[in-house]
């Protein structure tokens, strides 16, 4: 199994998960981060640490962002890895923000 980076990281890319992964298995696209489910060692240390709760376990993916394991195993062969945390983007939403925008 592996952990997937979904909707809630895109247009925010907060950098606190990659971090706290001990096997860099992050990376780093334009607009948000992907887990490369080859490195990922399911060790689950970097849900806690997503202020936006972005990450699942792939066997819990909500349904409505089930596309993301997808798109995290082809997004992360793109990009670089990253293993420091960074500034988010600019105009990084909440955890209560991309809620509210949801209507949730």
């Amino acid at each position: 199994m592996t952990y997937t980076v979904t909707a809630y990281c895109d247009g925010c890319k907060y950098t606190d998960c990659v971090e706290v992964c001990p096997v860099e298995a992050f990376h780093e696209g334009p607009t948000m981060l992907y887990i490369n489910p080859e490195t990922c060692i399911d060790c689950d240390v970097c849900v806690a640490t997503c202020p936006v709760e972005a990450i699942y376990p792939e066997d819990q993916v909500p349904e409505k962002w089930a596309d993301y394991t997808r798109i995290n195993a082809e997004e992360c062969e793109k990009y670089p890895t990253i293993s420091v945390q960074v500034d988010p983007l600019p105009d990084a939403k909440t955890l209560e923000e991309l809620q509210a925008a949801e209507g949730g």
